[in-house]
């Protein structure tokens, strides 16, 4: 940023575009709140420094270009506070008015909590690194997302995104990554029901992951050494190349690709399955014969125990 020369210090704004259009300018220890209830304060500005500020009143960062923003808070009135913003960089700052961020490109968030619904819509180039987020339908048709050591509480996170890469993080979220294309998750825990659904080319690597009917109509699917905790009904109609470490709960009609995993409670082949079901599914270890009949490949059938009966298993898909 070039040097600043408009300094805006210990001062209470609440009036209508309090500060529109301010070029290479700094805010200091300001607060955006009073009676006029006035909205838009930083609409349209550019190549502006932010510090220990709190915001109260709506969509203060409009058409933002080239701002840092540090140390400051925006509370839950402070509602939808930047769309259609570039260059923005968050760092040691509390969000939470609804629709934070909307329509933006090259933001990035770090070290910062952020309480908002319909978070990271439309946008471009999101960078989130030490910050926890609470949210319902975050990240909805985002591209070139980076996550790393995030945490997200949350529902229907992450559905139609494109090309996301998430590492040492902790997500806590059901329907998540539904209509995502081009997506990796690696070293993290991933919680939640139904998980990525009618995903292309997801990928994880050394995850765990917990919850039911997991990676279903899945397109592209790769899991590389990962955990499936309390994963029941998993890949149903995916394309999917799985390599588990412990036990999957129970599999049901995968379409086509490679299964691997230490023990299988059921492997549910029934008559909706497909037509040109091609998948390969080993167990690695002998399976407890008191739990479940041993099985070391399928294709298309179980294998090496042809006479044993098919589990069939209703399938609950309330989401």
């Amino acid at each position: 940023m070039s040097q600043k020369t408009n300094e805006f210090k210990d001062l209470i704004m609440d009036e209508e575009r309090a500060l529109y259009g301010i070029q290479s300018a700094t805010i200091s220890h300001c607060t955006f709140d009073g009676p006029a209830d006035g909205e838009s304060a930083l609409k349209e500005s550019a190549d502006i420094s932010v510090s220990d500020c709190d915001f109260r009143l709506r969509y203060p960062f409009w058409h933002v270009r080239d701002a840092q923003i540090e140390n400051s808070r925006m509370t839950d009135t402070c509602r939808a506070a930047l769309w259609y913003s570039k260059q923005v960089t968050i760092k040691e700052s509390h969000m939470e008015g609804i629709k934070a961020v909307r329509e933006c490109e090259d933001v990035t968030i770090e070290n910062s909590n952020i309480r908002s619904s319909e978070f990271g819509w439309l946008s471009q180039g999101l960078v989130m690194k030490n910050t926890e987020l609470e949210s319902e339908y975050p990240f909805f048709y985002s591209s070139d997302i980076l996550l790393d050591n995030f945490v997200l509480n949350g529902k229907y996170s992450f559905q139609y995104v494109k090309n996301v890469e998430i590492r040492d993080s902790y997500l806590d979220t059901k329907d998540a990554f539904w209509h995502s294309k081009n997506v990796t998750v690696s070293d993290s825990i991933v919680k939640g029901e139904y998980l990525g659904w009618y995903s292309e080319n997801l990928k994880l690597v050394r995850c765990k992951i917990i919850g039911t009917q997991p990676l279903c109509y899945a397109k592209g699917l790769v899991l590389e050494d990962c955990e499936m905790i309390d994963c029941d009904l998993a890949f149903e109609y995916s394309d999917v190349h799985a390599k588990i470490t412990g036990s999957i709960t129970s599999v049901k009609n995968p379409c086509s690709g490679h299964i691997s995993a230490d023990s299988i409670g059921e492997v549910i082949l029934d008559e909706n399955q497909p037509a040109d079901v091609s998948c390969v599914i080993e167990v690695r270890d002998e399976l407890n014969k008191e739990e479940t009949q041993n099985s070391d490949t399928y294709n298309g059938s179980i294998l090496n125990n042809k006479d044993a009966p098919v589990q069939e298993k209703s399938q609950s898909e309330a989401l």
